[in-house]
């Protein structure tokens, strides 16, 4: 038996598979971590802590299934975007990777539209921008700038470990190649004292980027030789895990956070939204600042000392089977801002429409639909866009096995939404994509059509559409008029009038 070693680089784990040419999953390793370094606007990650949990992982897939490593015919690895890994001239990480929720770059992102005008990418640039990434980076770490000689995403990074060269795709790096293009004599590159030779060669997900390279360390080494493909984000990736990699369809991932859009034939534009080639395909969606990682905070509010905590579906599956209260609560899912569609770093959450007897199933509920409120936001934008509805939304992810978010989904944005057999979309799009470059496939929609199995489709319910839409009018003009005030929020925290905690001192006994 053939396998291929698929790798899926999340925001909170890493996840590795040996999978088989009929999307069967052989053997499966999955490791926490590594934690980012979050603070006051700040998220970095050391990258070489990245290439350690690979060769931990694949030691883990080593040890329980060593023939069927043996047997491993291709590596492709997707990972998360929006991450900047800073290389200098002898490959090695000059500082920790900037992560998707860094925002500090804010301030520089303001000031580089201002440089570039009417360049196509301004309106882009925000603070999550990779360009403004490296603003930030001339501003305040020059010396580190200076050094730059390459710019990867972190399976890039990977990539580059296994095979001793540096290479990206063009559907993980379109922003920066997108800023790399003078328009009119606006050069974004320029306007930052930036190389056009910081990005590496680009490469077509199912194209080579080069075999793993000898010496590397156990098991890696029993790997020299075999063909790593270049891959994409794990939103691409995911998407063709899910089955949607089509035009006319959907999809909604939802890992620590969310990413939802459509697939088209013809590129289209909607406020707030990324329109990004997809090598035949575009899509319009993009990724959100909420999810799982939402659901993670409720939880850690509601935990109690000496409960038996069991794992996050369990414990949020536990607040759903309570009584809800007639009255809904609104909840603002924006608790770390947001980025798709909005990209505002200052935006703040909000619980609206407390009650004495509102309780713990009403907030778990409340979360579950301010996240879905959400995606009905960015698929309505993107019909618009498209000029037709979609047949259904792919789900897939950590939260797609609870059928009750499924349902809400499905409920509230008005589409059938169906989840795939596959509880690891990444990891069969990595496995797709390594298949199709091995030759098994002759396009990417084949391998889709023969490996991704849909398990459950979740249908509409007519009954619960007029409540909701109620409610999604009430979230639409609560989410107005709280962006102001979410605004002087995040410049107070930054300012002299900061409230410290308070510290009582301790009571001591009166010697009267």
């Amino acid at each position: 038996m053939s396998v291929v070693l698929a790798c899926d680089l999340g925001g909170t784990s890493f996840r590795a598979a040996l999978i088989d040419e009929t999307g069967v999953t052989r053997a499966q390793a999955m490791i926490l971590g590594p934690t980012a370094i979050d603070r006051m606007g700040w998220s970095e990650i050391d990258a070489t802590a990245w290439w350690r949990i690979l060769v931990e992982a694949a030691g883990q897939l080593a040890e329980a299934e060593p023939a069927l490593f043996d047997a491993i015919e291709a590596v492709a690895i997707c990972g998360v975007t929006r991450t900047q890994v800073f290389l200098g001239r002898d490959g090695r990480q000059l500082r920790p990777a900037m992560t998707w929720k860094d925002t500090r770059s804010e301030a520089a992102a303001g000031r580089l539209r201002a440089r570039l005008g009417e360049h196509p990418e301004a309106q882009r640039i925000n603070a999550f921008h990779p360009l403004a990434r490296l603003a930030w980076l001339r501003e305040e770490e020059e010396a580190c700038f200076r050094a730059l000689a390459c710019v990867l995403e972190p399976k890039d990074y990977l990539n580059a470990r296994l095979t001793g060269r540096q290479a990206g795709d063009p559907v993980s790096m379109a922003r920066l190649l997108a800023s790399r293009e003078a328009v009119d004599g606006v050069d974004p590159f320029a306007a930052i004292g930036l190389a056009a030779g910081i990005l590496p060669p680009m490469l077509e997900p199912c194209e080579t980027v080069g075999p793993v390279q000898p010496g590397l360390p156990a098991p890696l080494d029993r790997l020299a030789g075999v063909p790593v493909f270049c891959s994409s984000s794990d939103t691409w990736v995911a998407v063709a895990g899910l089955g949607a990699l089509r035009p006319g369809y959907a999809y909604n991932i939802s890992g620590t956070t969310e990413v939802l859009g459509a697939v088209g034939l013809e590129p289209v534009e909607a406020e707030g939204l990324l329109t990004v080639d997809w090598r035949g395909l575009w899509q319009i969606g993009g990724p959100s600042q909420n999810g799982a990682d939402t659901v993670s905070w409720l939880l850690s509010l509601l935990a109690r000392e000496g409960a038996d905590q069991g794992s996050t579906g369990q414990r949020i599956d536990a607040l759903l089977t309570g009584r809800r209260h007639p009255q809904p609560l609104i909840f603002l899912p924006y608790l770390q801002g947001e980025r798709v569609p909005y990209w505002n770093p200052a935006l703040r959450g909000a619980i609206l429409g407390l009650g004495r007897q509102h309780g713990a199933t009403d907030l778990a509920y409340a979360v579950l639909e301010g996240v879905a409120f959400l995606n009905r936001i960015v698929l309505e934008r993107a019909e618009a866009a498209l000029g037709a509805p979609v047949g259904e939304i792919r789900f897939g992810g950590g939260a797609a096995a609870n059928p009750v978010w499924s349902q809400i989904k499905a409920d509230i944005c008005g589409r059938p939404v169906v989840v795939g057999a596959s509880k690891e979309p990444g990891l069969l799009g990595a496995a797709i994509v390594a298949w199709t470059g091995l030759g098994r496939f002759t396009s990417l929609a084949e391998a889709q059509e023969a490996l991704v199995r849909p398990a459950r489709r979740f249908t509409p319910e007519p009954e619960r559409r007029p409540a909701y839409d109620a409610l999604f009018s009430l979230y639409r003009r609560s989410e107005a008029a709280l962006a102001p005030l979410s605004a002087d929020l995040a410049t107070l925290s930054r300012s002299a009038g900061a409230l410290p905690g308070i510290h009582a001192a301790p009571l001591t006994a009166s010697k009267d």
